[in-house]
């Protein structure tokens, strides 16, 4: 049996590995954030179901693009992240999903309410912890984008804010979660 690495371990690879789509190498992302991105993807969709078959999908177009990932624009883990995310709206705002959501009368997350497991998957890695120490405008702007699925449309919307304001409390976020990681490590 494989022993699994812990998040706070570091994560090497060679352009090599993802030019050539080692597949030790794909295991091991699979390892290391299959559960969290799962949880990322239940957050936004609610549903445990369709969360499992995104996330196969998910791992699919990250097979397929291991190529294009540019460690100079972020952690493998944010480029995996952000297709995760990306795959989750797009689900939200196809047709099978509206068609969906016309059928159905109670979507059946109401009825698993105590059973959701998807905090402890996102949060194991501290995630949480981290937003919490962003102001507020910024921790909000990420939650509704990161975990909510909205898009920066959908954000100002909602927020009754501009959406260049948007734009920028996201990279101030972001700005700000480099400042508390370099100082927590």
């Amino acid at each position: 049996m494989r022993r699994r690495k812990k998040y706070g371990e570091p994560f090497t690879f060679t352009r090599e590995q993802l030019q050539q789509r080692d597949k030790k190498f794909f295991d091991e992302l699979y390892d290391r954030y299959a559960a969290t991105l799962h949880g990322v993807l239940c957050t936004i969709l609610h549903d445990t179901e369709v969360a499992k078959d995104l996330l196969q999908e998910t791992f699919i177009k990250i097979w397929q693009h291991l190529d294009t990932y540019n460690p100079e624009r972020g952690t493998i883990f944010t480029w995996m992240l952000n297709i995760a995310r990306n795959t989750a709206i797009d689900y939200l705002r196809s047709r099978q999903y509206q068609q969906h959501q016309k059928t159905d009368e109670l979507p059946g997350y109401v009825y698993e309410h105590e059973q959701w497991s998807v905090a402890p998957e996102v949060d194991h890695i501290g995630v949480r912890e981290l937003l919490d120490k962003l102001d507020c405008d910024c921790r909000r702007v990420l939650e509704l984008a990161y975990y909510a699925g909205y898009t920066h449309a959908e954000i100002a919307e909602e927020l009754g804010i501009p959406l260049g304001t948007v734009k920028t409390r996201i990279r101030a976020a972001i700005a700000q979660l480099r400042h508390v990681l370099r100082n927590e490590l």
